[in-house]
């Protein structure tokens, strides 16, 4: 049984994401942290380990419950770590206020400016240069 193993070749294993070398991009990127700390892809990490991974405007928190050097099925994959309440509870506020938000296009009264429009903005923007 392994007792560690690099933490791009894990983020892979647990299907966070596709690929390793997008796994590694990510780290470099600093969008992922094992206790806290940026990490790089070979750092090792090990059943206990706290890693936070964020992704857009949320971000996951995991604590790895085991080790895998391959890439199984997804429910396989979730067997490999466990997801804190703080996390779960962060991802369902982020879904809630994305689906509260007022749609942007709402906010467009008019469409595309017409011919005459565009001929007028360009006057104006002509007088101030």
């Amino acid at each position: 049984m392994l007792e560690h193993m690099r933490l791009d070749k894990w983020l892979w294993a647990a299907r966070f994401y596709k690929t390793r070398s997008l796994a590694v991009q990510e780290i470099n990127k600093g969008r992922v942290q094992v206790n806290r700390q940026l990490a790089k892809p070979s750092r090792d990490v090990k059943p206990g380990d706290v890693i936070a991974v964020r992704r857009g405007d949320s971000t996951t928190i995991v604590i790895i419950e085991a080790l895998s050097q391959v890439r199984g099925p997804a429910p396989i994959a979730q067997q490999l770590y466990t997801e804190t309440s703080e996390s779960v509870h962060m991802r369902e506020r982020a879904a809630e206020l994305r689906r509260l938000a007022p749609e942007p296009s709402l906010d467009i009264s008019h469409g595309r400016p017409t011919k005459r429009d565009r001929r007028s903005i360009s006057r104006l923007r002509r007088g101030y240069e």
